[in-house]
């Protein structure tokens, strides 16, 4: 019997699943979608609420124990939140997949968009880096965690149905219209990590 593959989400509070019973939360319900899918998969869950992609890098040493066959990396909004130098980010989220690579780890790379408040040379720069980095380790790229709440309904009403009262995490249906889209790239890493 071939053993599942272990899938590690390294992210932050949206990858934790803030503000959720445990059962709800991104990481639970993605491993369930997975799971529905005939997908033989185990998701560890290695998000840390507040983390920065300066937290991801220092945690993805002890993250990628040995059982871990591929790695999701979604970080890059506390980063944003506090307005931290792109280039910062990048080099961070650079070294994180600098070390999957080492590893010979497949990576899935989810992005999040900048707001326009930040101004055109900020946001060029922070979401040009994932598909950037993307491209540089022949990871997989999902463009914007946040992007697929907004696919049919507008901002205002997104927000009203898919996010907690902080408008910053997604509530649990915000978090099954997440996973519907981005679960056909995750079972792609999957397939990598199983070939």
């Amino acid at each position: 019997m071939a053993e599942p593959v272990t899938v590690a989400a390294l992210g932050d509070s949206l990858t934790q699943g803030f503000g959720l019973p445990a059962d709800q939360g991104f990481v639970p319900v993605l491993e369930a979608w997975l799971e529905a899918g005939g997908q033989d998969v185990e998701l560890i869950n290695a998000g840390v609420s507040g983390d920065t992609t300066a937290g991801g890098l220092s945690r993805v040493a002890w993250t990628l124990t040995p059982e871990v066959d591929a790695l999701i990396v979604a970080l890059g909004g506390n980063d944003l939140l506090r307005g931290l130098d792109p280039v910062v980010s990048r080099d961070n989220l650079d070294q994180i997949l600098a070390f999957a690579s080492e590893r010979d780890l497949p990576v899935l790379l989810v992005g999040i968009e900048a707001p326009a408040n930040y101004g055109p040379e900020f946001k060029t720069a922070f979401d040009g880096m994932f598909p950037a980095l993307s491209e540089k380790y022949g990871a997989l790229l999902y463009p914007s965690f946040l992007a697929p709440l907004t696919t049919e309904l507008d901002q205002a009403e997104a927000l009203r149905a898919y996010m907690q009262p902080d408008g910053i995490h997604p509530n649990a249906a915000g978090v099954q219209v997440i996973v519907d889209a981005i679960g056909p790239k995750v079972a792609e890493l999957v397939d990598r990590a199983s070939d």
